[in-house]
């Protein structure tokens, strides 16, 4: 089973779109943020996907993934946020995120590109 790591200040959100990948068949794990995030990878947690927001307390993701990308180098990393500054997403794309969503996202979308992005 392919786990992915949800990174989300917004328990709302962590809690609904955890709901909706658990039924389709993936294992999820979450952080509110990307400190949370990163001590779950650096204690040995290999998400198949991580999908962070952008604007969180303590580490933004465009931190995170500065952080994480050397750790996990082939591993897709989406962006799911409310940003649409084009200047934000080209950082993220810059510093190895794998795609951009801009929140709100419908869940049948969001499963069509993890599709895309996730092998097997």
């Amino acid at each position: 089973m392919q786990t992915i790591l949800l990174i989300d200040d917004s328990a709302t959100m962590l809690m609904s779109l955890k709901s909706s990948l658990q039924m389709s068949g993936y294992q999820v794990e979450t952080a509110t943020n990307g400190v949370e995030a990163m001590t779950k990878i650096k204690s040995g947690m290999k998400p198949n996907l991580i999908i962070t927001d952008i604007n969180m307390p303590q580490m933004n993701g465009i931190e995170f993934i500065r952080n994480a990308r050397p750790l996990l180098r082939f591993t897709p990393i989406l962006v799911l946020t409310t940003e649409s500054q084009v200047a934000k997403r080209d950082e993220a794309k810059k510093l190895g995120a794998t795609g951009w969503l801009v929140k709100p996202v419908a869940a049948t979308d969001l499963l069509k590109v993890i599709k895309q992005v996730l092998p097997g």
